[in-house]
């Protein structure tokens, strides 16, 4: 029995054994198709093998374009102008092919992990187990030939897949590596010419050159770079070029309603002294967008900088004229042509025999012009007497440049060459828009003679004639910022504070740059800029040209709350991603905001928590007439933590939102702006009451702005102690109209009871004094 017993035991086990096998394999045939069907769609939807190809193909030809004059065709000795195009175009190269290689990447491990699933499966220990049945063991058998049989087209067209996007792979990280190593060339020749700035690297103007290139071959390859260097950076920064247009739209809106404002109040003089920025808003928009706003391209190609500067320049003739004197209007144009002219000779990018005498002779005539323009002596006209400055400097730099082309000293020449007339430009163009800044500060002073939240709290009071002394330390930090990007020395000289700003930094687990500091800070100061810009323009009175677009500003407005919480909200989570702050440190501080709140801040929480039920529920919107706790007023702005309201007398009552919805609201303009008015007239008791009434009607039906719907009513109430007392209710279409009509009322009422010899009695008393004959006669 006890062996019986354990065959059984052993027979059940193998049994199990085998049914959990069993289990396992059905199990595994139904992964191995599903996965088969997965690759199958996978391979199918494909990878776009010959849009790749064609790429790659661009992207070598390009590199042809880039090489020229760098690798290919040499000449004497490189040019900076000519290293750093290649070079930009090489770095974006650069990151148009790692663009595809990442793709590549991602394919060829979808791939891979398709194969090792299938083969992961397939060597499961479970499927080498066979039933002992010879029928069960048939069934097995033609069931993993089955399997084995769909899986060999799968299987070889994963390999073959993955076999092409290799080869592929391979090609484009080939393209890479010799794209670095180009980059690395150019470095070193950028290193070895920001050292040895001086050194000669051509024959002096006047000997035989050592080498010739058709002019035209450089032109034509010079052009050809230009124009692939600003087409890399512009797709490569559309976003950046979209919100400079949207600066300048607001810029050009909030200018406009400027002038339009001191158009309304012909406060507009025809000189436009001390009102130039408006004269032209859509070109002084465009010249103070551009100009400051330029710098948020990081390493632009010069062919960019080049377009802002003459549509700036352009903008500013336009501006000046009928302004300026002739005299200093011929300046001006004169220092643009130069300028000009030496903007396009800085865009060809190789040496040679005529561009240098064309470089020798403008930069005498530049040195000419600046030294009759100063000794002619009228500096007393200029608007900006810093520009004489820049003259000067001017003539200093073309005599460097002329002096260094004499001697072969090209590199070095061609820089002092573009650097002298850009200095000019830009110092004018700089100078003019801090003076723009300033007129509209002080123009704005002219209409909000006080601080204002939407005017982000500036003080107009403290604008003087002159800007202040930041805005020039701005100034001077932007012309060497423009003037310096040409000279190799400065590149080489930056890199290092570069450097030192993208350098990481630990701070316990906690790892930062001070870049992405600057980057945190900067996106949340832009945030709070743009949630202040919207709050401007939903509630600035100046801006509505129409009662129909002034109520719907107001119920614009009222959405603006709601608006700014969104752009803050959007700001933050961009800042935070934007410099790599994890977010369990996140987690920590609102954590330990929950304790402050718990300890500290219930008031603040409850107040911007009212906030939101207003920006939510509307009891009120921003210019609703409202009355709280008796105090009426103009609803001004509704914000995070309190709301402003313009009370009858001027002022600009701050309560917190919590008192706010606590206390006693009443919306008279949910009421529809009108109120009911009560009136208290006394008669004398000889009056004929119908009479009175009657006339009284009368009146009340000839005033306008009293609404006939409800009529007016004519009450008697009592006998006074010296009248009788009659009350007068009656509703104004709109409650504005209600002290105005009341008091017209009072006129026409007493004007028509004189007519009517109708008595408006006034309270008397009479006193007897009651007194003893006796007391008289001693008196």
């Amino acid at each position: 029995m006890q062996e019986f017993a354990k065959q059984s035991a052993t027979r059940s086990r193998a049994e199990f054994e085998s049914d959990k096998a069993l289990a396992v394999q059905v199990k595994i045939f139904e992964e191995v198709r599903l996965t088969m069907q997965n690759a199958k769609s996978y391979i199918k939807s494909g990878l776009d093998t010959m849009a790749l190809k064609e790429t790659l193909k661009e992207i070598r030809d390009d590199y042809k374009v880039a090489a020229d004059g760098v690798f290919v065709h040499k000449g004497t000795a490189q040019t900076y102008r000519n290293l750093t195009a290649t070079k930009k175009i090489i770095n974006e190269l650069i990151g148009e092919a790692r663009e595809k290689k990442n793709r590549l990447d991602a394919r060829q491990k979808d791939l891979n992990g398709y194969r090792f699933r299938l083969d992961s499966l397939l060597t499961t220990a479970e499927l080498f187990k066979f039933p002992k049945d010879s029928l069960e063991l048939m069934d097995y058998l033609h069931s993993l030939v089955t399997v084995a049989k769909e899986i060999e087209p799968v299987d070889t067209g994963l390999k073959l897949a993955s076999r092409n996007v290799q080869l592929l792979l391979n090609d484009y990280n080939s393209e890479i590596n010799q794209l670095k190593l180009s980059i690395d060339e150019i470095e070193r020749d950028e290193q070895k010419m920001a050292v040895a700035t001086l050194q000669r690297e051509f024959p002096n103007i006047g000997d035989k050159p050592g080498y010739y290139r058709p002019f035209e071959q450089i032109l034509s390859f010079s052009r050809i770079k230009g124009i692939l260097t600003l087409e890399f950076y512009t797709l490569n920064n559309i976003g950046k070029l979209l919100s400079l247009f949207g600066l300048t739209v607001l810029s050009f809106i909030y200018l406009r309603s400027l002038k339009h404002i001191y158009t309304a109040k012909r406060l507009l003089t025809k000189d436009y002294e001390g009102q130039l920025v408006i004269r032209y808003p859509l070109l002084s928009a465009l010249l103070l967008v551009i100009s400051i706003f330029q710098f948020i391209f990081i390493s632009p190609p010069f062919i960019l900088n080049f377009i802002f500067w003459i549509i700036s320049c352009i903008c500013l003739t336009l501006i000046f004229r009928g302004y300026i004197t002739r005299y200093w209007m011929s300046v001006w144009l004169l220092m643009v042509v130069f300028f000009f002219l030496a903007a396009v000779d800085n865009m060809v990018l190789q040496a040679s025999r005529i561009e240098r005498w064309f470089m020798f002779l403008v930069s005498i005539l530049g040195i000419l012009s600046g030294i009759v323009i100063l000794f002619q002596k009228r500096h007393h006209e200029l608007k900006e007497k810093w520009i004489a400055y820049s003259i000067a400097f001017m003539v200093i730099l073309e005599l460097g440049a002329a002096g260094m082309n004499i001697f072969g000293r090209y590199n070095v020449s061609k820089t002092l060459f573009i650097g002298g007339f850009l200095n000019v430009v830009v110092a004018i163009l700089f100078l003019w828009v801090v003076r723009f800044i300033n007129e509209g500060l002080v123009l704005a002073f002219d209409v909000y003679t006080v601080q204002d939240k939407k005017l982000f709290y500036l003080n107009f009071g403290r604008v003087g004639a002159r800007a202040p002394f930041l805005l020039y330390v701005f100034l001077v930090l932007g012309w060497i910022i423009l003037v310096g990007h040409n000279f190799p020395l400065f590149e080489y000289l930056s890199q290092p504070l570069l450097g030192f700003l993208s350098k990481s930094r630990t701070i316990g687990d906690y790892s930062f740059s001070i870049n992405s500091l600057f980057l945190f800070f900067a996106i949340m100061t832009i945030s709070v800029i743009v949630s202040k810009v919207v709050s401007f323009f939903a509630s600035d009175e100046h801006l509505t040209m129409s009662k129909d677009k002034a109520q719907k500003k107001q119920r614009l407005g009222s959405w603006v709350l709601l608006v700014r919480i969104f752009i803050l909200s959007t700001g933050l989570f961009l800042a935070i991603a934007a410099s790599g702050i994890p977010m369990d440190r996140i987690t920590i501080i609102i954590g330990a905001l929950g304790v402050g709140i718990g300890f500290g801040l219930q008031t603040l929480v409850n107040n911007l928590v009212s906030g939101l039920i207003i920006a939510f529920e509307k009891p009120v919107n921003v210019g609703d007439i409202v009355d709280v706790d008796g105090q009426g007023g103009t609803m001004k702005s509704i914000g995070f933590r309190s709301s402003v309201i313009t009370t009858w007398d001027g002022a600009d009552l701050v309560m917190p939102n919590g008192d706010l919805l606590n206390s006693h609201l009443m919306n008279w303009t949910l009421a529809g702006n009108r109120k009911r008015v009560a009136l208290v007239i006394g008669v004398a008791y000889d009056t004929d009451l119908e009479k009175c009434r009657q006339l009284l009607r009368e009146i009340l039906e000839a005033e306008e702005r009293i609404s006939k719907t409800p009529a007016p009513v004519v009450q008697f109430e009592q006998f006074g102690a010296s009248s009788i007392d009659i009350k007068i209710y009656f509703w104004t279409k709109h409650m504005s109209e209600n002290n105005p009509t009341r008091s017209d009322l009072l006129i026409s009422i007493n004007q028509a009871f004189k007519a009517n010899q109708i008595q408006v009695p006034f309270p008397q008393q009479e006193v007897y004094l009651h007194t003893d004959k006796k007391d008289d006669k001693e008196i």
